[in-house]
């Protein structure tokens, strides 16, 4: 049986990328996608959204826009990094499709209450600053706790981007980062953190790009292809990262990441190290009494190494089979 999944993004490269794979793969059932503001402002987010799911054939799932603002931060994006479009500026004519008229929150809700009803409970998958969980945490708290497991894209054990110290997904909303680790511990729901010690892993080639946008004009292929010829001009390389995607494929081949539960906690106050995920890694075996915090309540399986060629293949053997 297929894995019944929602995504929550902020489309986004790297999320469209993870979007393909959740669309086409045949062991994953997409039952919704929510949409929140990051990289790019929510309209643009939704928009990008609609035009990835188009590219995939798939128009039955729904799209439902949320949270525009972060909890408490100012909102930043990072059009910088993924155009001024927020997703590649591939030029490609508006989606024809429109968004559910419900609120994001209303349609996580709605469909982890289905999906649990019928005995088959939903893996949620953010991929985006996680200010739409934390809402639905605190909302529908008996709806969060009937969420099988947690699966996002977001911190870093070692490794940060939008500052020294943290990750752009956990920085641009950290309390709702806080908010979600909070109530996983408290109903019980199991989480995976794919963080950036493993995001950059999965590259693919300029080559292999040429060979996906050979495949079709307007569908995965050519999608495809656009987004990793536009990561590569973008950091002058041979090849991009899938990013997010493989926050997707370690559901289908759990194998291809190494993952050890640690306790996690999210910086909120420091003045340098706002939104870094303070990863444990320390045995505690030994005497630790000098420590005032003790144990994070927190114990995420955090993802630590990657076989980045295997989920590049993954990604690019779904594509090719989608014809």
């Amino acid at each position: 049986m297929a894995l019944p999944v929602i995504l929550d993004v902020d489309t986004g490269v790297d999320d469209a990328c993870a979007l393909v794979l959740a669309t086409l793969h045949p062991d994953l059932d997409l039952r919704a996608v929510t949409c929140v503001g990051g990289n790019a402002p929510l309209p643009d987010v939704v928009r990008n959204t609609l035009t990835v799911l188009e590219a995939c054939s798939t128009t039955s799932v729904p799209v439902a826009a949320g949270a525009s603002h972060p909890l408490l931060e100012r909102p930043v994006d990072a059009r910088h990094v993924h155009g001024d479009d927020g997703m590649a500026d591939l030029g490609w004519p508006a989606p024809q499709g429109a968004a559910d008229p419900r609120h994001a929150v209303d349609v996580l809700r709605e469909t982890v209450d289905a999906a649990a009803a019928e005995g088959t409970p939903v893996t949620l998958v953010p991929l985006a600053p996680m200010t739409n969980v934390a809402l639905f945490a605190r909302m529908y708290p008996e709806s969060f706790a009937r969420i099988e497991r947690i699966v996002f894209m977001g911190g870093g054990a070692m490794v940060s981007n939008a500052t020294a110290s943290a990750e752009f997904n956990v920085f641009h909303d950290p309390e709702a980062t806080a908010v979600v680790l909070d109530a996983s511990v408290d109903h019980h729901v199991p989480v995976t953190m794919y963080g950036l010690d493993v995001f950059y892993g999965p590259q693919v080639t300029l080559a292999e790009a040429d060979e996906l946008a050979e495949l079709d004009e307007r569908g995965p292929g050519a999608l495809g292809a656009g987004l990793v010829r536009f990561m590569s001009r973008r950091f002058d390389k041979g090849s991009a990262s899938i990013g997010d995607a493989g926050a997707v494929a370690l559901l289908v081949d759990p194998d291809a990441v190494r993952t050890e539960r640690l306790p996690v906690r999210v910086e909120l106050a420091g003045t340098w190290t706002r939104g870094r995920t303070i990863v444990d890694t320390r045995d505690w075996t030994g005497d630790m009494d000098h420590d005032p915090h003790g144990l994070a309540h927190a114990h995420v399986d955090v993802a630590l190494e990657i076989d980045g060629p295997r989920v590049a293949g993954l990604w690019l053997d779904t594509i090719r089979s989608a014809r």
